[in-house]
């Protein structure tokens, strides 16, 4: 008897007619952990950190937007070291900046203000070379081991320190996944050619438009809306700005020019959001048309 045929995975399924603009995890912020062992399903589940300084940590970073990142560096796991880097960040571009520092404890994470001011706090040392994470949770969903590790490994190979394997960052069928720190610039379905073009615009200010599934400050229209206009205006990391408030996003340039971008939703066949589950309903956001306004 021929055995039944695999099920495809949840990023194959996925490749084959969802976008990818906007589908960045929404948060103001980043706090990365280095930790090489195991991490578990969850994080924040108790089984990395304990149930008391994980309850706590993801009380302060969801009241904060921030988002908690787990990392280590490609390879073969080790033991934790004596002290663990700890990356904190801000994404906003009205004030983007990493910075790094090194904890003795993980409970140290408790002294960190998550309120991100505009400007750099002094924590720690400042970061100027693009932090690339690429997603590698295979706990969370067999396609970030699989197609993570591999991207992680290349991109090691090629900018050393300032890569980090990273837990889950939302989004695992859109797989391999990276996120470009300070910015928080998100890409998805990358190999290893595309992403290393992408670290080397990040270092140059510029904005990979391939693969990018959004800026992580902005919520999805925010996201859909910046990338509609990058698409047509060349334009800086620091150059644009999307105003969120009113009915239709709207993206500023620091020149002065601005553009209303008009969205629709896309309803698609219902998929698995990750490998095994169940499948659920998708809707994606379009850009429909990019509107200049008047200065």
């Amino acid at each position: 008897m021929t055995a039944p045929a695999p099920a495809p995975t949840c990023s194959a399924l996925s490749a084959t007619d969802e976008p990818l603009p906007g589908t960045a995890a929404h948060v103001t912020g980043w706090l990365c952990l280095e930790h090489p062992g195991a991490w578990g399903r969850d994080v924040l589940g108790g089984e990395v950190l304990g149930p008391e300084l994980s309850a706590e940590l993801e009380r302060r970073t969801e009241a904060a937007g921030v988002r908690l990142l787990l990392i280590r560096r490609p390879g073969r796991a080790t033991a934790p070291p004596a002290r663990r880097t700890v990356l904190i960040g801000r994404s906003d571009p009205s004030g983007a900046w990493c910075e790094r520092l090194e904890v003795a404890d993980p409970a140290a994470l408790l002294d960190l203000d998550l309120e991100l001011p505009a400007s750099a706090p002094g924590v720690g040392r400042p970061v100027t070379d693009p932090v690339t994470l690429v997603c590698a949770h295979g706990k969370r969903d067999q396609c970030c081991a699989v197609l993570g590790r591999p991207i992680a490994a290349e991109l090691s190979a090629r900018f050393g320190d300032s890569v980090w394997e990273c837990s889950h960052t939302g989004g695992h069928r859109f797989a391999p996944s990276m996120i470009l720190l300070p910015t928080g610039y998100t890409y998805g379905r990358l190999g290893a050619r595309q992403s290393v073009e992408a670290v080397l615009a990040a270092g140059r200010g510029e904005v990979q438009l391939e693969g990018l599934r959004g800026r992580s400050c902005w919520d999805s229209a925010g996201q859909v809306a910046e990338i509609a206009v990058r698409e047509q205006v060349s334009a800086s990391a620091s150059d644009l700005t999307v105003d969120e408030s009113g009915a239709l996003p709207v993206v500023r340039h620091r020149d002065g020019r601005a553009w209303v971008v008009e969205l629709s939703r896309t309803e698609l066949q219902a998929r698995p959001p990750s490998c095994g589950a169940a499948s659920k309903a998708v809707v994606a956001l379009v850009a429909e048309s990019v509107r200049p306004l008047a200065a």
